[in-house]
């Protein structure tokens, strides 16, 4: 549909039966495998970077990429920054299972390598939670401009990751509880409802309760 997606859950793939999953109006049950694996970038929750160069960490679609690229999908990860100030930029070792970098420089570093393979489907299982709020807002934003006309399926629980997607599916226990934009949800969702709530008062507390 070329919209962004949320599903309010943890992600856990099966097969489905036929008739009830397309892609572009073909059912994914008579799609080739490697067709489908082809048409989708995943960054899951659990990043796992190899112990090799930044810059073939994110181009590991191709590692023929071009600099210029790996560039552009850092900065649509908001990760470039970052990089650049390595000692050897994009050419810093990553360590193994990327230890040499923070939990929110990895989500990054995963979001551009799903990025610049400019994939029609992106799922992204939770990918913002180890960044800040103004990072978080930047990668949202960049999704919205960057990947119009494509998919992008964003599974988060921060109301903040959900409240600007198109539409938004709630699922409790498995079971889809909702779908709607966050306004709508607000109006008819109970489960959203209480999200909105705590997620808020948790904000207060932190805030220690200041308007300042």
């Amino acid at each position: 549909s070329g919209k962004t997606t949320l599903v309010n859950s943890l992600l856990r793939l099966y097969n489905v039966n036929e008739g009830t999953l397309f892609i572009d109006d073909q059912d994914i049950m008579h799609c080739d495998i490697s067709s489908v694996r082809n048409a989708i970038s995943y960054v899951p929750q659990d990043n796992f970077l190899f112990s090799d160069k930044v810059r073939n960490n994110i181009a590991f679609s191709n590692l023929a990429l071009e600099y210029e690229k790996i560039e552009m999908a850092a900065k649509f990860a908001a990760v470039h920054e970052n990089i650049i100030e390595f000692e050897h930029g994009y050419d810093t070792i990553s360590g193994e299972r990327g230890v040499t970098l923070s939990g929110g420089q990895k989500q990054r570093v995963s979001i551009a390598r799903a990025f610049v393979k400019e994939a029609p489907i992106m799922i992204m299982d939770d990918s913002v939670s180890a960044v800040d709020v103004k990072t978080e807002e930047t990668i949202l934003r960049n999704i919205k401009e960057k990947r119009g006309g494509m998919t992008t399926l964003v599974i988060a629980s921060r109301v903040s990751t959900v409240m600007h997607m198109d539409k938004i599916l709630v699922l409790n226990e498995g079971t889809v509880e909702a779908f709607g934009t966050h306004q709508e949800l607000l109006e008819t969702s109970p489960i959203y409802q209480r999200m909105v709530f705590l997620q808020e008062l948790e904000k207060e507390v932190e805030g220690g309760g200041s308007n300042e």
